[in-house]
């Protein structure tokens, strides 16, 4: 179960691959994710790991609450 702080691109991508996103797929100048009609652009990979607000950020756009992120 992923706590709600700073994380590891690659792992935000697999928790958000269990939530049912698919992708990443390449796009302008971020890569991206979807599911069914929503779209949600991925940090870039040379930035660093991704801090809490950028997290809660993200997770606002996927429309996943904190309490379903950290029940994976």
């Amino acid at each position: 179960m992923p706590r709600f702080g700073p994380i590891k691109r690659k792992n935000l991508i697999g928790y958000l691959k269990l939530l049912g996103f698919d992708g990443p797929y390449s796009g302008g100048k971020h890569q991206f994710m979807i599911k069914g009609t929503l779209t949600l652009r991925i940090p870039n990979p040379h930035e660093g790991d991704i801090g809490k607000n950028l997290l809660n950020r993200i997770l606002k756009q996927a429309e996943i609450g904190k309490q379903e992120w950290e029940n994976l």
